[in-house]
Protein backbone atom coordinates (compact mmCIF):
# COMPACT_ATOMS: atom_id res chain seq x y z
CA UNK A 1 0.00 0.00 0.00
CA UNK A 2 1.36 3.38 -0.98
CA UNK A 3 1.55 6.03 1.73
CA UNK A 4 1.79 9.76 1.39
CA UNK A 5 3.50 12.27 3.65
CA UNK A 6 3.11 15.92 4.45
CA UNK A 7 6.30 17.34 5.91
CA UNK A 8 7.92 20.50 7.19
CA UNK A 9 11.60 21.35 6.78
CA UNK A 10 13.46 24.09 8.63
CA UNK A 11 16.95 25.46 9.10
CA UNK A 12 16.31 26.39 12.73
CA UNK A 13 13.40 27.54 14.89
CA UNK A 14 13.48 31.16 13.74
CA UNK A 15 14.51 30.37 10.15
CA UNK A 16 12.53 29.73 6.99
CA UNK A 17 10.06 26.83 6.80
CA UNK A 18 9.14 24.67 3.83
CA UNK A 19 5.98 22.57 3.60
CA UNK A 20 5.77 19.73 1.10
CA UNK A 21 3.97 16.52 0.17
CA UNK A 22 5.40 13.31 -1.28
CA UNK A 23 4.83 9.58 -1.62
CA UNK A 24 8.50 8.79 -0.93
CA UNK A 25 9.69 10.78 2.07
CA UNK A 26 13.24 9.39 2.40
CA UNK A 27 14.02 10.06 -1.27
CA UNK A 28 12.46 13.51 -1.21
CA UNK A 29 14.39 14.53 1.91
CA UNK A 30 17.59 13.24 0.29
CA UNK A 31 16.83 15.46 -2.73
CA UNK A 32 16.41 18.46 -0.43
CA UNK A 33 19.66 17.69 1.42
CA UNK A 34 21.74 17.24 -1.72
CA UNK A 35 20.16 20.24 -3.45
CA UNK A 36 19.55 18.07 -6.50
CA UNK A 37 16.51 20.19 -7.34
CA UNK A 38 17.23 23.93 -7.56
CA UNK A 39 14.32 25.27 -5.56
CA UNK A 40 13.47 27.29 -2.44
CA UNK A 41 15.02 24.73 -0.09
CA UNK A 42 18.29 24.66 -2.03
CA UNK A 43 18.49 28.45 -2.17
CA UNK A 44 18.01 28.83 1.59
CA UNK A 45 19.68 25.54 2.66
CA UNK A 46 16.50 24.23 4.30
CA UNK A 47 17.11 20.55 4.99
CA UNK A 48 16.13 19.62 8.56
CA UNK A 49 13.02 17.43 8.75
CA UNK A 50 11.23 18.80 11.82
CA UNK A 51 7.71 17.43 11.30
CA UNK A 52 5.90 14.88 9.15
CA UNK A 53 2.53 13.19 8.99
CA UNK A 54 1.48 9.99 7.18
CA UNK A 55 -1.63 9.80 5.01
CA UNK A 56 -3.27 6.84 3.32
CA UNK A 57 -4.27 8.70 0.17
CA UNK A 58 -2.85 11.46 -2.02
CA UNK A 59 -5.97 13.60 -1.86
CA UNK A 60 -5.92 13.80 1.94
CA UNK A 61 -2.20 14.58 1.98
CA UNK A 62 -2.53 17.33 -0.61
CA UNK A 63 -5.46 18.93 1.24
CA UNK A 64 -3.49 18.86 4.50
CA UNK A 65 -0.44 20.39 2.80
CA UNK A 66 -2.56 23.23 1.41
CA UNK A 67 -4.10 23.91 4.84
CA UNK A 68 -0.69 24.05 6.47
CA UNK A 69 0.73 26.31 3.76
CA UNK A 70 -2.17 28.75 4.25
CA UNK A 71 -1.66 28.82 8.02
CA UNK A 72 0.14 31.48 9.98
CA UNK A 73 3.77 30.85 10.91
CA UNK A 74 2.86 30.75 14.62
CA UNK A 75 0.41 27.90 13.91
CA UNK A 76 3.10 25.96 11.99
CA UNK A 77 5.56 26.46 14.85
CA UNK A 78 2.96 25.15 17.32
CA UNK A 79 2.35 22.13 15.08
CA UNK A 80 6.07 21.35 15.03
CA UNK A 81 6.60 21.93 18.74
CA UNK A 82 3.66 19.71 19.73
CA UNK A 83 5.68 16.71 18.50
CA UNK A 84 9.24 18.05 18.33
CA UNK A 85 9.82 20.80 20.93
CA UNK A 86 13.60 20.78 20.40
CA UNK A 87 13.31 21.08 16.59
CA UNK A 88 15.49 18.00 16.16
CA UNK A 89 16.08 16.50 12.73
CA UNK A 90 13.71 13.52 12.49
CA UNK A 91 15.27 12.04 9.33
CA UNK A 92 16.60 9.01 11.23
CA UNK A 93 13.00 8.00 12.01
CA UNK A 94 12.16 7.58 8.33
CA UNK A 95 15.54 6.41 7.06
CA UNK A 96 15.52 3.21 9.14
Amino acid sequence: MKRFFVYILATRKDGPLYVGVTSDLPTRIHEHRTHSIPDFTARYNIDRLVWFERHEDAEGAILREKRIKRGWREWKVALIEAHNPEWLDRFAEIAA
